[in-house]
């Protein structure tokens, strides 16, 4: 009996093929499905257009990237079998099924669960839906299963999930100093001690990665103008939480109401099952829709953080590795004396923080490097790497976000 394939047509790698039933069984999921309706870059189409991909094509293409890779591994007799390579390719499609709507918004304001915590409870009510089918894939995920270098793929400082969302996001944004050469790394990988590393001969490759993804995260991922939109809908939703527990009726769907309503952390969605059942009706439109209602709003600062929004008036920031406090306190005096505000609501107007930009982090799990002399280094430990020079070194920035 012939196996129906499913194949897609990604603009990102044109034809890509899912021949196995499992995969598509989880890909019709409405949890899964429910991925069509977030945004991958939240908000950074503001400032990008072109950038309304979302997270069921992320997940899609990170999951292509997969199984390229692990067919590279077979053809130097690394050689996952068929399960295993299942169970990765799944772990792979589910990696970001517990996301929300602008999801690190979402995790700062109104579900103080992180997304990771949220994919694995997911991924647990699925394997009991689903019988027991993603039992080896949560292994993978959570890195229980005995074969390590499956979790190293699905996450890690090389891994799919990185090399597919800097591809893609670099085709929808047009930043093409987020373009990597992906085949050319998959062909580099191989396994030794059970690990993930990377021949010595792909060492530039690798490095072009990670510059990539430093470009990226300064260009595109904390532009001034992406970080003052996101900090905009983390206010807006703070203050509608802050509305909501004050007992003033708000406009909301089902989904985002039984979260406005209540504040709830890991152990209630452990204990109660239901809160997940609502998390999973969540998606952007929730929350574009109730702020589209809220710019007429009774509530003056609810309202006039809606309206900035919706019209793309966005915060002004000020980006600095100095510090900005003396430019804070005459922004909020101007601010104060301008729009009348408060002194105890002045931080929905103007405010302090600090970003950074971490593109190699030399306490997590490094990428390793097996020499032509069979020896393995950490390519921090490769002469002249760049990553040894400069990329290893964390990039902090104060900001200020202010009305103008």
């Amino acid at each position: 009996m012939s196996i129906k394939v499913k194949i897609v047509n990604d603009p990102v790698y044109g034809f890509i093929r899912f021949p196995e039933p499992e995969l598509m069984r989880v890909i019709d999921h409405p949890w899964f499905q429910r991925l069509r309706n977030i945004k991958q870059m939240g908000l950074a189409h503001l400032v990008y257009p072109g950038a309304v991909h979302t997270r069921l094509a992320h997940s899609l293409g990170a999951c292509h990237l997969m199984g390229k890779a692990l067919d590279e591994l077979k053809t130097k007799n690394i050689t996952p079998d068929k399960e295993e390579c299942l169970a990765a390719r799944l772990a792979t499609l589910l990696h970001d099924i517990g996301h929300g709507p602008f999801s690190h918004s979402l995790e700062h304001t109104l579900v103080g669960v992180h997304h990771e915590t949220l994919s694995r409870m997911m991924m647990h009510r699925m394997n009991s839906e689903m019988g027991g089918m993603l039992g080896k894939a949560i292994q993978v995920f959570d890195h229980s299963y005995p074969s390590r270098y499956l979790h190293q793929l699905v996450s890690s400082q090389l891994d799919v999930d990185r090399m597919d969302y800097l591809n893609r996001d670099s085709f929808y944004t047009g930043v093409s100093e987020g373009v990597i050469g992906y085949d050319r790394i998959l062909q580099m990988l191989t396994v030794r001690d059970n690990e993930l590393m990377v021949e010595e001969k792909g060492v530039y490759s690798v490095e072009k990665f990670i510059i990539a993804r430093r470009l990226m995260y300064w260009q595109v991922y904390l532009h001034k103008t992406v970080l003052g939109a996101e900090m905009l809908l983390i206010n807006i939703l703070k203050r509608a939480k802050e509305l909501a527990m004050d007992g003033q009726e708000l406009f909301a769907s089902p989904a985002l109401k039984y979260f406005l309503f209540k504040n709830l952390t890991e152990k209630d969605f452990e204990n109660n099952p239901e809160h997940l059942d609502h998390f999973c009706m969540l998606d952007d439109h929730d929350v574009m829709v109730s702020i589209k209602v809220w710019q007429t709003h009774d509530d003056k600062i609810l309202s006039q953080l809606c309206q900035m929004l919706i019209l793309r008036k966005l915060y002004k920031v000020l980006l600095s590795s100095e510090s900005l406090a003396s430019i804070l306190v005459s922004k909020k005096e101007q601010v104060k004396r301008e729009l009348g505000i408060a002194e105890k609501d002045i931080h929905y107007f103007v405010f302090e923080g600090v970003t950074s930009n971490s593109t190699y982090n030399i306490n997590d799990e490094l990428i390793k490097i097996e020499t032509k002399s069979g020896l393995v280094k950490n390519i921090t430990e490769i002469e002249d790497s760049l990553v040894n020079q400069t990329l290893a070194r964390a990039v902090h920035k104060n900001y200020i976000c202010y009305v103008q």
